[in-house]
C-alpha cells in the first residue's frame, strides 16, 4: 500500500479546502441566481407600472429620488412611515451597535454618519476588538474547568467510565444543550416577536449572529413601542453576548475531543518549547548539591549559630559531617 509522506498532508488539505470553496460557491450561485432574476424582473415592472401611472415623473426623476433613499437606508434611516420617528444614536441602539462591532458581528443596518464618527470607530474597535476577544477567552477558559473538565473527571471518578467515551458523550450533550437554549429557544421567541419572521428565517438569524456572520438582511428591533424598543435592543445585546461565548464555549470543548487532535496532528506539529522554558525556576536539590565544592573547611557550631541568627543548631547536627550541614542550611 503507498503511503503518503506526512509532509504531503498540508498541502492535501488546502486542495480539499478549495475544492469545498468552490463546491459551495457552485451551489449557491445554482440556488439564489434564479431568485435573483425573478426579484430583478419583478422590480424592472413595478418600476415601469409606476411610471406609466405618474405620468408627471420622468425616469431620471425617479432614480434620482430612488437613489436618495437606498442610500439614507444604508446608513440605518429609513422613509418609510412606520420607521421614520426611529432613532438609530440613542443609548441602547448605541449599545447595540458597539457590542456587534465588538463582537465583529456586524450587520451594517446602523453605521456611523460622521467622518468624527468613523474615525474614532476605527481606534475604538483596534483597541476594542483585541480586547474583547482576550476577555472571551478568558471566560471560555473559566468555564471549561466548571463545564466540561470537572464534569468529566467526576463521573470518571465515580463511575470508572473510559475517558475518551465520556468526552464524546459530553461534548455531544454539551452540543444538545447549546443548540436548545441558543438556537431553538430563541428563534421560537424571535418568530412571536417579529412579525414578518418565520421559524426558519428567526433560526437563520440567530446562527448568523452567534457564528458572527452577521449579514445584516435580519435584524430584529421592530417594536413600535420606543420603550419596548429599547428594552428589546438591550435583551438582544445580551443574547447576542452570552450565546457568543455559549458557542466559543461548545467549541472548544470539541476541539478538547482526543479524535480531533488526532486528526489535527496530521495537519502540523506541535512546536518545541524552548530549553529555557522547560528549565525549572528553582534548582534541582541533587544537581544543587552535586554542584558544590567537594573540599570545604567546616564551619564550626560558633559560626554557624552567628550565620544562622535565630536558627540554632541542634544537637543531632553536631553529628553530622561538615558538608551535609551546609546542604541543611
Amino acid at each position: 500500500m503507498l503511503k503518503i509522506p506526512k509532509s504531503w498532508n498540508f498541502w492535501i488539505l488546502m486542495v480539499s479546502y478549495i475544492i469545498f470553496l468552490i463546491i459551495g460557491t457552485a451551489i449557491f450561485s445554482a440556488i439564489e441566481r434564479p431568485f435573483e432574476d425573478v426579484l430583478r424582473q419583478k422590480m424592472r415592472t413595478l418600476k415601469g407600472q409606476f411610471l406609466h401611472d405618474h405620468d408627471c415623473l420622468s425616469d431620471g426623476k425617479l432614480e434620482e429620488f430612488l437613489e436618495k433613499i437606498l442610500s439614507a437606508h444604508n446608513y440605518g434611516i429609513s422613509a418609510l412611515k412606520n420607521n421614520s420617528g426611529e432613532v438609530n444614536w440613542d443609548f441602547t441602539s448605541a449599545l447595540f451597535f458597539t457590542s456587534t462591532v465588538l463582537t465583529t458581528t456586524g450587520y451594517g443596518h446602523t453605521v456611523p454618519l460622521s467622518d468624527a464618527g468613523k474615525i474614532f470607530c476605527i481606534v475604538y474597535t483596534a483597541i476594542g476588538i483585541p480586547l474583547t476577544l482576550l476577555i472571551l477567552a478568558t471566560i471560555v477558559q473559566k468555564l471549561m474547568d466548571l463545564v466540561t473538565v470537572r464534569p468529566i473527571a467526576c463521573i470518571q471518578n465515580r463511575w470508572g467510565m473510559e475517558k475518551k467515551n465520556l468526552a464524546l458523550i459530553h461534548a455531544i450533550t454539551l452540543g444538545f444543550i447549546m443548540v436548545c437554549l441558543f438556537f431553538l429557544i430563541p428563534a421560537a421567541i424571535f418568530t412571536v416577536l417579529e412579525e414578518d419572521w418565520n421559524f426558519l428565517e428567526s433560526l437563520y438569524f440567530c446562527f448568523i449572529s452567534l457564528s458572527t456572520i452577521g449579514l445584516g438582511d435580519y435584524v430584529p428591533g421592530t417594536a413600535k413601542n420606543i420603550s419596548l424598543h429599547r428594552l428589546y435592543e438591550f435583551g438582544i445585546t445580551c443574547y447576542l453576548l452570552v450565546g457568543l461565548i455559549a458557542m466559543l464555549l461548545a467549541l472548544e470543548t470539541v476541539c478538547e475531543l482526543p479524535e480531533l487532535k488526532a486528526f489535527r496532528k496530521l495537519f502540523y506539529h506541535p512546536k518545541d518549547k524552548h530549553e529555557e522554558d522547560q528549565m525549572p525556576v528553582l534548582p534541582n536539590t541533587k544537581t544543587f548539591a552535586s554542584e558544590l565544592p567537594a573540599h570545604k573547611p567546616p564551619v564550626s557550631i560558633h559560626e554557624d549559630a552567628s550565620m544562622n541568627g535565630p536558627y540554632k543548631t541542634g544537637p543531632e547536627d553536631l553529628h553530622r559531617p561538615a558538608d551535609k550541614q551546609m546542604l541543611i542550611k
